[in-house]
């Protein structure tokens, strides 16, 4: 349950004010249909944090453990130095016209979200506590729901009240805190 929740709370906290956040403020304005966006979503985070757990998990098999602290501490301490830049939305980031709601967030989702810091964190993560992959998993996919669902809900209303450079430096607190602890204790935190 621990991956669980520190996965949840990482991501749900990264995620505010991150492109995939933004994405679901875009396609509430364009599309006027919360439960297919929320439910494409759903679907995008759940494919793309899968494949990331799976990577971290089978990362542990071919770096040795020493090695892997290293890796994984100075991931988690980058992780909060990319934390602290702001994120923007690119044109190919954006939903393409001809296909339905769903589909059109389940892509654009699905490609905003790679290489962004929730996959690299869900893979950091899983590394962290392979035993506890698919725990990450829930965690991250729950986190990306937490911070996404309210911005596909409530649009601009809930966007200009979050203090998202606060939340932004609680979340890079965070990932140095998991990047430091590691570098001294390994996977024994």
């Amino acid at each position: 349950m621990e991956a669980f929740f520190i996965a949840t709370s990482v991501v749900a906290l990264a995620e505010i004010g991150d492109k995939t956040q933004l994405l679901a403020f875009m396609l509430a304005a364009k599309f006027r249909r919360p439960w297919p966006i929320v439910w494409g979503i759903l679907v995008a985070t759940l494919t793309n944090h899968a494949a990331a757990g799976w990577l971290g998990g089978f990362v542990t098999h071919w770096v040795g453990p020493t090695a892997l602290r290293w890796i994984l501490g100075l991931s988690f301490i980058a992780m909060a130095g990319w934390m602290l830049v702001p994120d923007k939305l690119d044109e190919d980031d954006a939903p393409k016209p001809g296909h339905g709601v769903f589909v059109s967030t389940v892509i654009a989702f699905f490609l905003a979200e790679m290489g962004d810091k929730t996959q690299i964190a869900t893979v950091a993560l899983a590394a962290r506590t392979p035993d506890a992959v698919w725990a990450v998993i829930a965690g991250t996919t729950v986190g990306m729901m937490i911070a996404n669902v309210p911005a596909v809900l409530l649009g601009d209303r809930l966007a200009h009240r979050i203090p998202v450079k606060l939340v932004h430096g609680i979340a890079a607190g965070i990932f140095a805190v998991l990047g430091v602890l590691t570098l001294v204790w390994g996977s024994e935190f």
